[in-house]
């Protein structure tokens, strides 16, 4: 979809997050799909450190179609 983005924003200023929200929501392609964007204003403290057996806890649920870039991560059910 990143294509149909770069072609609805092209030669428009990308201002504001809010119009940058505005034009990704604002794509669709010729088949009929679109896209949903929404601005998240939580916090995420930068620098956290995953350990290998945290990362191991979470593992990625691959795609038959390229799974080492298509996979799903599901959160776990534990929490």
């Amino acid at each position: 979809m990143f294509s149909f983005i770069s072609m609805n924003w092209r030669g428009r200023p990308l201002v504001s997050d809010r119009t940058i929200i505005e034009l990704i929501s604002a794509t669709t392609t010729s088949k009929g799909l679109t896209i949903r964007a929404e601005e998240n204003f939580n916090y995420y403290a930068t620098g956290t450190q995953v350990s290998d057996t945290e990362l191991a806890a979470v593992p990625p649920m691959r795609h038959k179609f390229h799974g080492d870039w298509n996979y799903t991560i599901a959160q776990s059910e534990s929490r």
